[in-house]
């Protein structure tokens, strides 16, 4: 009998863990990335550079233009997290 309580345990940290990651893997932008992003010149001032909020908060957060094109990209190049690199080939800055 014991061994099918363990067996229920692991399941349970299993889903856990994968529910962790799932939500966790959704997340914005960090002071890191905002931090390449000055080293690459970009004229990064706080998160509204590529959000809508000063301070977004994840799950209720808005994309300005940038933003939403570092997500579409993340999503052609598959990538696991965005690049601001790829900020250098964005469209919408170039006038």
């Amino acid at each position: 009998m014991k061994r099918k309580e363990s067996g229920t345990g692991l399941v349970a940290i299993a889903l856990f863990w994968a529910g962790w990651m799932a939500l966790t893997a959704t997340s914005s932008a960090t002071l890191p990335m905002q931090k390449k992003a000055k080293e690459l010149g970009f004229a990064v001032q706080d998160c509204t550079f590529c959000h809508g909020e000063k301070l977004p908060k994840k799950g209720a957060m808005t994309l300005n233009d940038r933003g939403k094109w570092l997500v579409a990209e993340k999503g052609k190049r598959g990538a696991k997290e965005v690049d601001v690199a790829w900020l250098k080939e964005y469209p919408g800055d170039k006038k």
